[in-house]
């Protein structure tokens, strides 16, 4: 039985798995499955209790979960240390690093979800802006503090491709006007990952 992920073509955190499991490679062991959060008779609220995707349905039939499982799992299917380096200082930054990035992707889904379920009489701009500017804070200090790019890419990096990916795909990519250095270095990641380009979100 092929692993099989529960995920959504838009969804950051199913991204991310889907490029952890390339640079891993473990693709072909994986057989994506559309999922709907939102979709009461969607079965994913079984297989999660939070009703969140990504899920990653293992061989033997459990569920995996969140994304930041997933991808130690696939790691540690991998033979461990690929992308969740060993050594204690440099996970630590890894993890640290992953942290921030799935902190911005949530700050964003926050916001894309306020606005998408609420009319927009009842948005709570105070609430908006307090999202936002976690995002904003996250950019600076990565600008300030720019993280590298190993040969293989760490959790840390690959999350936060996937973070400035999503931040192109629902906000129009009005972060590269002021954080020249993070462009040039999701560019340099570009390069190094095929799969970013190909896990792209459809327009």
């Amino acid at each position: 039985m092929p692993m099989i992920l529960r995920t959504a073509a838009a969804s950051p955190f199913g991204r991310k798995v889907k490029i952890a499991a390339d640079i891993l490679g473990l693709s072909d062991q994986v057989t994506l499955q559309a999922s709907d959060p939102f979709d009461d008779e969607d079965s994913l609220r079984a297989q999660n209790p939070l009703g969140k995707i990504p899920v990653l349905m293992a061989e033997d039939g459990s569920a995996i979960y969140d994304s930041r499982v997933i991808c130690e799992y696939l790691d540690t299917l991998a033979g461990g240390g690929k992308i969740f380096p060993i050594e204690p200082k440099a996970r630590l930054h890894a993890l640290r690093e992953q942290a921030l990035a799935d902190g911005m992707m949530d700050a964003g889904i926050v916001q894309i979800y306020e606005k998408r379920v609420r009319p927009e009489d009842k948005q709570h701009a105070p609430w908006l802006e307090y999202q936002s500017e976690k995002v904003t804070r996250a950019l600076t200090y990565l600008e300030e503090n720019m993280p590298v790019l190993h040969h293989t890419p760490t959790i840390g990096e690959i999350s936060l491709a996937c973070a400035l990916g999503y931040l192109d795909f629902r906000f129009n990519g009005e972060w590269r006007t002021t954080h020249l250095k993070l462009v040039e270095w999701l560019e340099a990641f570009t390069g190094a990952v095929p799969s970013y380009d190909k896990t792209k979100p459809p327009a």
